[in-house]
């Protein structure tokens, strides 16, 4: 599938602040070459959109983050606008996915939030019942049914409500740290199909393999119930590369590809240097079937903090991905595109993407 894809943000990032940078930014998109957006829509436990689901959760106070409540508008609404009259594709992105928030976000409305999700006992504890936190990030209980009916609510919501292309999930959805699953819901879930305790090892194979087949099963539901409002709608998947992604956070993504479940994938390949980039990426090709391989549009780290890649290595790893026979890519992120007067949106305009899909 020739995916030409950036993710859009808002963090490190003023697009979504007015209509008009949003509407300068998906003709300067489409100008670019590019032909799909995926534009943030959860994170933070924030909707950028207003949402039903969370008033019925939450309460009135949190429809949708309040910086965009303040100003009355709808900034899902404003990207699908501009990016149809821009002839781009629009997926909106779950960037938190099972996330709820992250430890250095300390606010009043964070605390309230959190107060709920404890009420409702959402929230993923691990073995000494502390808070599930992963590289900052704080869970949801991911393998909890209710949680899982919550955000397969969130997105069928924006399916049925908005002029999208498809959804999706990422590194955090469909997704659950190794170390979580210690409460007291599913240590009795295991201990009825087995009869014994969970391991205490959190990377013991079955116990990784359990639960991680509780999260293939919720995205089975996510991509029936997507497809039975739409059978056009693509489901998007953008997983840490495969084996990391298993081990770490129960993302099987073999096992998705073999059940049909996801429509494009894009392993984030986040490597600085061009030869980590190739070696990675020719991993993961060798777990894909002839069949499966045109789903695949990896995920390329264009910007982030003070790194942001070279034109060289950025032609270089398109150029790669071509010769391995993959048709397309997305970005980490829109940014690196505008940076030192659109250096690469420049370079990919007049090289690798001269050519308008």
């Amino acid at each position: 599938m020739k995916i030409r894809g950036v993710w859009l943000t808002n963090v490190a990032s003023q697009v979504l602040d007015s209509q008009r940078s949003i509407g300068e930014a998906m003709q300067f998109l489409a100008d670019t070459g590019f032909n799909t957006v995926f534009p943030v829509v959860w994170n933070k436990g924030l909707t950028l959109y207003p949402s039903q689901v969370m008033i019925e959760s939450f309460g009135k106070d949190f429809e949708i983050a309040p910086k965009y409540k303040e100003q009355g508008r709808d900034p899902l609404l404003e990207v699908i606008k501009a990016a149809k009259a821009a002839k781009l594709k629009i997926i909106p992105w779950f960037e938190y996915g099972f996330a709820y928030s992250h430890e250095s976000i300390k606010d009043q409305r964070k605390q309230q939030f959190q107060l709920n999700l404890q009420a409702k006992g959402w929230i993923a504890r691990d073995q000494q019942g502390n808070i599930l936190t992963k590289n900052g990030f704080q869970w949801l209980n991911a393998l909890d049914s209710e949680v899982q009916h919550f955000m397969l609510n969130l997105v069928l919501e924006v399916v049925k409500n908005y002029d999208v292309d498809g959804i999706q999930g990422d590194d955090r959805l469909p997704a659950f740290p190794c170390e979580g699953g210690y409460d007291q819901s599913t240590k009795n879930l295991f201990r009825q199909q087995f009869g014994e305790d969970p391991p205490l090892r959190p990377k013991q194979e079955q116990w990784l393999q359990w639960r991680a087949d509780i999260l293939t099963e919720f995205l089975f539901s996510l991509h029936q119930e997507v497809k039975a409002i739409n059978r056009n709608l693509l489901v998007s998947i953008a997983p840490n590369p495969p084996n990391f992604c298993f081990r770490e956070y129960l993302q099987d993504s073999q096992s998705w590809l073999n059940r049909g479940l996801v429509d494009i994938i894009h392993p984030l390949v986040y490597r600085r240097n061009l030869n980590d980039y190739k070696k990675l990426l020719r991993e993961i090709i060798d777990k894909f079937t002839v069949e499966q391989l045109p789903k695949l549009s990896p995920g390329v780290l264009m910007k982030v903090s003070n790194f942001r890649i070279s034109t060289k290595d950025l032609g270089k790893i398109i150029e790669y991905n071509r010769q391995l026979g993959v048709q397309g890519e997305v970005f980490f992120f829109y940014e690196g595109l505008r940076a030192n007067n659109n250096e690469l949106a420049k370079f990919l305009r007049k090289n690798n993407y001269h050519e308008l899909l």
